[in-house]
């Protein structure tokens, strides 16, 4: 089934427009686990629910027995916190307590959840009239009608996460990354079977795409096994909802934590590893952690983390291991604080496999152009790098919001597998393989624009000498019409007294 864009979402739309009636005065930061904390107890209602019917019409009195439920991977919800309850009590003042009490009553019964899910509906600044009404806009949806009831809720999950990263700008990226480029990592990487491992997991993205490929290709996604961490306690608790939708095993540490100090999973060589860091970060402890085991290609400057998150990823890659990340462009070229001497030491390690320029656009986050690097460290062409400039895919979607297409994708994933398998041609202005050899002759720079150059042009026809004098005539003219317009501008502002 293909992924369905945000640019043609539908029922999801309905639930974030009806939902937003409770926004208020709220930030949107903290009105996120109030509309994501609701979904998710209204999903695992409506899948109790669905079990329990079916059990009560088996008529052997099990209805009530846990192991029922978790047999099957459904959460067993209490009765305090059944969606007939809350909704019972969606008009009274009391619905923000009773939800409240119905979170702690899941939590209770269900390990995994223990201190995960929001608990803050009882507060005085969220409008209670307000959340009785979204109370029954939501027992109004069957979620489960439409369509397959994981895949709807997690889709409407990611849709309001998507929408809060529009609205929370800059500090959204804590939290969220575009499906289209963790959909274009988790393409190009294949992740069928393995330790799939997120340094710095946010939402839980890279796990979930990673999920969808395996079931979408005929796997087992009970064949990959799911790491990762987070430094953000609610970013880290949202992880952790998201992947309890999904039915997906996690193993996210025990609270949240920050990767550099402490590493949640020591131990953990992965197969694959995704991840979407934090951009030049400053101040991430450098100072603190100079003689570090992982800096196997150079200490990475105090101003900025990008290659101290490279080196983390690469300490934690099995022999077969690859790593798909996403980079601020400065990666590529930098060379202040020792950066160029970590990129030339890891190229000249063969473990650079792929770069891709992306398009602008892309995040409701920043304007810093990205790449994706590609690392492993068994590549299957030896002393090669394929670039790749996707900077004129894409289509925009909105205003200010560009996506990458399937089609986009598929060619970006079809020109890495190709030259995986020695069958790639290069394409002047798309893809180029290069050998490690011409790239140390570039000073070691992996600006991708640098090595497939520029698609050849259509010739029009139209002599060399001829188009020259028309564009020159053309250029004359719009010079003289420059002209006259400075000088009307300039009477306009003696006239009233601002001559220049």
């Amino acid at each position: 089934m293909p992924e369905i864009n945000t640019s043609n979402i539908g029922f999801e739309k309905q639930i974030w427009d009806a939902a937003c009636v409770l926004r208020g005065n709220i930030d949107a930061s903290e009105y996120k686990s109030v509309v994501l904390g609701l979904i998710f107890l209204k999903y695992i209602s409506d899948r109790f629910e669905a079990k329990y019917q079916e059990l009560l019409a088996e008529g052997d009195g099990f209805e009530e027995d846990i192991d029922e439920y978790t047999a099957e991977n459904i959460f067993f919800v209490p009765e305090n916190a059944r969606w007939s309850v809350i909704s019972s009590a969606a008009h009274t003042p009391e619905i923000g307590t009773v939800i409240d009490e119905a979170m702690r009553s899941i939590e209770k019964e269900n390990k995994r959840l223990k201190d995960i899910l929001p608990k803050n509906f009882a507060r005085p600044e969220l409008d209670k009239r307000r959340l009785g009404e979204v109370v029954d806009l939501f027992t109004n949806i069957q979620m489960i009608e439409h369509g397959n009831s994981k895949d709807i809720l997690g889709r409407t999950y990611e849709y309001c996460l998507s929408k809060f990263a529009e609205q929370e700008g800059k500090l959204a990226g804590e939290f969220y990354t575009p499906s289209c480029v963790v959909r274009t990592l988790v393409e190009v990487l294949q992740p069928y079977n393995g330790r799939v491992y997120d340094p710095c997991c946010g939402s839980g993205g890279m796990f979930v795409q990673s999920a969808k490929f395996v079931e979408n290709h005929g796997g087992n996604i009970n064949k990959i096994s799911v790491f990762g961490q987070d430094s953000n306690p609610t970013t880290w608790k949202m992880a952790q909802m998201n992947l309890a939708i999904r039915g997906i095993e996690a193993d996210l540490g025990k609270f949240n934590a920050d990767t550099f100090f402490n590493d949640c999973h020591p131990q953990l060589k992965a197969d694959f590893i995704m991840a979407n860091p934090p951009f030049n970060l400053s101040g991430w402890g450098q100072d603190k952690l100079l003689d570090d085991v992982r800096w196997q290609y150079g200490t990475p400057p105090a101003g900025n983390a990008n290659f101290a998150w490279l080196q983390h990823m690469i300490w934690h890659l099995a022999p077969n291991g690859r790593i798909g990340m996403v980079l601020a462009n400065g990666s590529l070229s930098s060379q202040s604080g020792g950066e160029g001497e970590i990129r030339k030491n890891i190229i000249n390690a063969d473990l650079a496999d792929c770069i891709i320029a992306m398009p602008t656009q892309l995040f409701y986050t920043t304007q810093i152009p990205v790449s994706l690097w590609f690392v492993s460290k068994n590549k299957k062409q030896k002393g090669k790098t394929l670039f790749i400039d996707a900077r004129k895919l894409g289509t925009m979607v909105t205003r200010k919001l560009r996506e990458l297409t399937d089609e986009d994708i598929k060619k970006i994933a079809d020109a890495y597998n190709a030259y995986v398998e020695g069958t790639l041609e290069d394409e002047k202005g798309f893809c180029a393989v290069v050998t490690t050899q011409d790239i140390a002759k570039q000073d070691y720079i992996l600006t991708p624009g640098r090595y497939v150059g520029f698609e050849d042009q259509e010739d029009d026809g139209e002599p060399f000498e001829e188009k020259m004098r028309r564009l020159t005539s053309e250029l004359s003219e719009l010079f003289a019409k420059s002209h006259e317009l400075e000088a009307e501008i300039k009477e306009r502002l003696g006239a009233i007294g601002y001559g220049i």
